[in-house]
C-alpha cells in the first residue's frame, strides 16, 4: 500500500466525514489552494432520485452480515429519512460533503458520496451530529454559520458526547471521498473526544493508523485500512 494513498484518506475523512480528514502537510496545501467549491451548489446535484440505489450504496459500506440487517437512511430534501428498519443496531447511510470538517475545501462538492455504516454507540452519538449539520446545510446556512450551530448546540448540550466504541465500516467499492481519491481504500473509522493522534500512535511514519482532528466536530477520528471491500474482494494498491 502506497505511502502517498495513506496521506490522502487525511484529507479525506474531514470530509468524512468524511469527512473526512487531513494532515499537517494537507492543512498547508488547503490553505494556499483556492476551493473550488464556495457555496452549496443545487440540490438536485446532492441528491440520489433512485431510492433503491441509495440504498444498495449505503449497504455496501459494510460487509452483508451486518449491512443486511440494519436500519438504512436515505437523504430527502430537508434531511435523512429511514427508508429500511434495522434489526442489530447498525446504521447505515451516505454522508455528503457537509459532514466534513467546516474548512475543508471541498465543504459543498456535490460529487462527494460517503457510504458508511455506523455501530450502535455511533448510532447514539455520532449520528445526531450528521443529521443536525444535514439539516443546517439543507436550510441554506454558511460554513461559518453551522460551525456556529455546533458550538451552540454543544454548548448547552443538545448534541450528546461520544461514547466509548463509536465506530463506524467505511468498506464500500463505490464511494467517492474528494476529488483527489476517488474511492479510496476500505477502512474502519473511530470517533473519538478530541484527543491526541500520537495517544494512538497515529499519523507517525510507518504506522497503519491515521487521524484527523474536527474541532468544531469537537471530535477526533482515527482511521485504519483493510484489505478487503465489504464484498469481500481484495482491496489492492493499484486500485487506488
Amino acid at each position: 500500500m502506497k505511502r502517498n494513498s495513506l496521506r490522502n484518506l487525511a484529507a479525506v475523512v474531514t470530509g468524512f466525514m468524511l469527512v473526512l480528514l487531513l494532515g499537517v502537510a494537507w492543512q498547508a496545501r488547503a490553505q494556499a489552494t483556492k476551493t473550488s467549491y464556495p457555496s452549496m451548489a443545487p440540490l438536485e446535484q446532492y441528491l440520489i432520485s433512485d431510492r433503491a440505489a441509495e440504498i444498495a450504496l449505503a449497504r455496501s459500506a459494510a460487509p452483508p452480515s451486518i449491512a443486511q440487517e440494519a436500519e438504512v437512511m436515505v437523504l430527502g430534501r430537508h434531511g435523512y429519512e429511514v427508508a429500511v428498519q434495522g434489526k442489530n443496531g447498525f446504521v447505515c447511510l451516505v454522508e455528503r460533503s457537509w459532514t466534513a470538517a467546516i474548512d475543508f475545501p471541498e465543504f459543498w462538492n456535490p460529487k462527494l458520496r460517503g457510504p458508511l455504516c455506523l455501530n450502535p454507540p455511533a448510532v447514539r452519538t455520532y449520528l445526531p451530529l450528521t443529521i443536525k449539520k444535514t439539516e443546517w446545510a439543507l436550510a441554506g446556512q454558511s460554513n461559518a454559520q453551522i460551525a456556529d450551530h455546533l458550538k451552540t448546540a454543544f454548548d448547552k448540550k443538545e448534541l450528546p458526547s461520544l461514547e466509548p466504541g463509536a465506530m463506524c465500516y467505511m468498506l464500500s467499492k463505490q464511494g467517492y471521498l474528494n476529488d483527489g481519491v476517488g474511492h479510496w481504500h476500505p477502512h474502519l473509522m473511530f470517533f473519538i473526544p478530541q484527543a491526541d493522534a500520537q495517544s494512538w500512535g497515529a499519523n507517525v511514519p510507518d504506522s497503519p493508523i491515521l487521524a484527523t482532528e474536527m474541532p468544531a466536530d469537537r471530535l477526533t477520528i482515527f482511521m485504519v485500512t483493510v484489505g478487503k471491500w465489504s464484498d469481500g474482494t481484495d482491496a489492492s494498491a493499484h486500485d487506488h
